[in-house]
């Protein structure tokens, strides 16, 4: 795999090789040692979830102030704009975002340490969302930054008001997150 950090170099986004032919194509998802050789995350993956999402859905900015989740997320149907802003109180990188576009076809995958808020806009007409979480779901713990809060800035890749769930219509701004 082709590990490269972006700029919050603790988010990397990985790219799996590809063995292809006039048959399809395989390749490895995930492997626990050349993911940990290649990250350095020790961490043991326990919750697999699968999401499908209509074209300008938006889903997040999503972390848990307790029991915090890394994500190993990827596209396997249509695209994603996928983003990650560090809270990490401290951090030289506090509050500013990456993004990079998922999809089926470049099987990209983006590695979300815990510490870091996380969501997606779909692109395509449909995606569907595989992720691994470094912990549990719990909802008790959930948070969510609102998606456009000016102070972040993201630049999400479209021009048309997203479809939000009530739960991240009604997220709060950074400056005002409960970060645990």
């Amino acid at each position: 795999m082709n590990l490269t950090p972006l700029a919050i170099p603790d988010v990397m986004l990985i790219e799996p090789r590809v063995f292809g032919d006039h048959r399809g194509f395989f390749f490895e998802s995930f492997n626990a040692r050349a993911f940990a050789d290649a990250t350095g995350c020790q961490e043991t993956f326990v919750q697999d979830n699968h999401s499908r999402s209509s074209q300008g859905v938006l889903r997040g900015l999503h972390y848990q102030v307790q029991q915090a989740q890394g994500k190993l997320v990827r596209a396997v149907v249509g695209e994603i704009f996928d983003v990650a802003v560090d809270i990490r109180r401290g951090s030289p990188t506090f509050g500013q975002w990456v993004g990079a576009a998922l999809t089926a076809e470049n099987k990209h995958q983006l590695w979300v340490p815990a510490g870091f808020a996380h969501g997606f806009v779909v692109v395509s007409e449909t995606a569907e969302v595989l992720y691994k979480t470094t912990d549990y779901y719990a909802p008790q713990h959930e948070r969510s930054i609102l998606w456009n809060d000016p102070a972040i800035g993201i630049e999400w890749p479209t021009h048309v008001e997203p479809l939000l769930s009530e739960k991240d219509a009604a997220a709060v701004l950074l400056a005002d997150a409960d970060l645990g």
